[in-house]
């Protein structure tokens, strides 16, 4: 019973003058540390049934540690040494220090941090129970044999934790194991240097506070919090101050920026099998958010796509487990890698699943569309252009205007290819996939003049990828020359459209009389049934020149309209230039 009201008195004391500790002297007595947000809370709760003042703060690595606090230095050495003594707390509690928390998780909603910064210029308490029988020693007075001696009262994640911060430091490369070896020292010896400090290979408990600070300093103003989506059944650590909840998208729960900083987090989550986690990897590559640009893995149940844009980086893994698959993704701003690989560790580290995942039958407010997957948009290209398939490999002529610029260009979606000649007085180029494909048709070329007037088609993609064919549009050969004499040009009477230009233009008999070509003046609008077409002679020429034989035709009966276009879809190809 004594000792009963012994800790009553003790802790009414401490809470009067709790509010009276100096930020920059504000210590606490660590109980405990948990590698899960669930464990750690189940300790905060057990601690804060027979003890008041209890608090939990996430201390980075996965890790959550469980304290008392805060206290000035004096007290809580004295509540260390009381609590200690009448069996309330571990033997193994120490002094811990401000710098090395995070997000406070416990009690639930409180922001114990933000009040002590609040009130930097308070008095520093006396202490509440009598002094221990020798002096304490604070950080700035620890000889190098007490930094020993306060090292080794840290526990294992502690350890690591000041090797993952000397490696951030640029001091450390070895593995993180918690053993403080001659690497760990040398490493530290070299912090120490570089901080202006004595060189001894052994911090003391103010200089591990001090690289620990700066190590958690770079989320600072992130708002670094577990966020626990009971609907995807996912709890993580997120960047609160930065994104916030928008809508859920199956396989999707979606978090959008809300400032300054351009980042969101997807939540992912579905039921599925590996076919599943398979199809959700190749789509995810045709998205916006996944540029194509970056490593990216994938093995029997699980894969990490690393997408590199010009304004951002992507970050997306998933695992497949119990029948479902879970992950996320990290869209951050480039320029920002020291904040981004920190907030993606943290994510990484306090990865959780919990029970259930989201329906796909979830009402969403976004509207559907062909370039929405879940609601995020899906990858374009600058410009979608045809070109026509000139041998059994899969080599492609297309207008040198459909390729112009392009830093990747790809056939029908999927595949990619390179242009390996061109020639700008034709306009046209020559495109060779990176695989070889074989193609179900291969244009044949009109030998002989065709006869003016006569009927002609051009065959292209008019609507970009909408449609998954091509598209035959009508018209006339209305001369064998362009409008200044070209010779090697074909005037068309006919109203293409953009993503018509480096298609083939057939002739009655289904031969090819020419590429589609843009009409090229100088100042002068003309009538937009004026169109152009490379002639099936100097495409030959061109293709020669680049070690393919063209086909040719001689003539033929009339093929009849259906006829016509199934010729033209096996040959034609969507020809897409990608700015990436």
């Amino acid at each position: 019973m004594l000792r009963f009201f012994t800790v009553i008195v003790l802790w009414l004391l401490v809470l009067v003058r709790l509010a009276q500790a100096q930020t920059d002297e504000a210590v606490w007595v660590q109980l405990e540390a948990q590698p899960t947000l669930a464990a750690a809370t189940d300790a905060a709760r057990d601690y804060g049934a027979r003890i008041e003042n209890v608090s939990g703060f996430a201390i980075g690595g996965g890790w959550y540690a469980v304290v008392l606090g805060p206290f000035s230095r004096a007290d809580a050495d004295a509540t260390l040494r009381s609590f200690r003594e009448q069996g309330l707390i571990p033997q193994d509690a120490f002094i811990a220090f401000t710098g090395s928390f995070r997000q406070q998780f416990w009690p639930v909603g409180a922001n114990v941090l933000a009040g002590l910064a609040a009130a930097p210029n308070v008095a520093t308490p006396q202490p509440v129970v009598p002094a221990p029988a020798t002096a304490s020693i604070t950080p700035d007075e620890e000889t190098e044999r007490q930094a020993r001696e306060t090292e080794a009262a840290l526990t294992r994640a502690e350890r690591e934790a000041l090797q993952v911060a000397l490696k951030w430091a640029g001091t450390y490369a070895g593995a993180i194991d918690g053993a403080f070896g001659r690497g760990t020292r040398a490493s530290m010896a070299t912090w120490q240097q570089q901080q202006g400090l004595p060189v001894t290979g052994v911090l003391t408990t103010r200089q591990r506070a001090q690289l620990l600070d700066a190590y958690t300093a770079v989320l600072r103003g992130l708002g670094l919090a577990p966020v626990r989506d009971d609907q995807a059944g996912i709890e993580v650590q997120m960047p609160t101050a930065v994104v916030k909840f928008a809508r859920y998208e199956p396989p999707f729960a979606q978090y959008d920026a809300t400032g300054d900083i351009p980042a969101r987090v997807l939540l992912i989550s579905q039921e599925g099998d590996q076919a599943t986690l398979f199809g959700l990897y190749d789509i995810l590559q045709t998205l916006e958010i996944v540029p194509p640009g970056g490593p990216r893995s994938r093995d029997n149940a699980s894969f990490v796509l690393v997408g590199e844009g010009t304004d951002f980086i992507s970050h997306t893994e998933a695992r497949l487990q119990n029948g479902e698959i879970k992950g996320f993704s990290l869209i951050w701003p480039i320029g920002d890698e020291d904040r981004r690989r920190r907030v993606l560790s943290e994510m990484q580290a306090s990865f959780t699943r919990l029970p259930g995942a989201l329906d796909p039958e979830m009402l969403t407010e976004t509207g559907q569309s062909i370039d929405l997957v879940a609601g995020l948009e899906v990858r374009k290209p600058r410009q979608i252009r045809s070109g026509v398939y000139v041998d059994g490999a899969g080599a492609v002529v297309t207008s040198a205007e459909a390729v112009a610029g392009c830093t990747r260009v790809t056939l029908d979606n999927d595949t990619d290819a390179r242009v390996t000649a061109s020639d700008a007085t034709l306009g046209l180029a020559l495109l060779r996939p990176a695989q070889t494909l074989a193609p179900a048709g291969v244009a044949t070329f009109r030998q002989g003049e065709p006869r003016l007037q006569s009927e002609v088609a051009v065959a292209g993609f008019p609507y970009g990828a909408v449609l998954d064919r091509p598209t035959l549009t009508f018209g006339r050969l209305a001369d064998v020359q362009g409008l200044n004499g070209e010779g090697d040009l074909s005037r068309l009477d006919l109203e293409p459209l953009p993503g018509d230009l480096g298609g083939p233009v057939f002739d009655a008999t289904g031969a090819v009389l020419g590429i589609l070509t843009p009409v090229v003046t100088a100042g002068r609008q003309l009538p937009a049934n004026v169109a152009y077409a490379t002639e099936a002679s100097a495409v030959a020429r061109f293709l020669k020149t680049a070690g393919i034989a063209a086909r040719s035709s001689g003539g033929g009966a009339q093929m009849p309209a259906e006829d016509l276009t199934r010729a033209a879809e096996a040959m034609t190809v969507l020809v897409s230039c990608w700015d990436e």
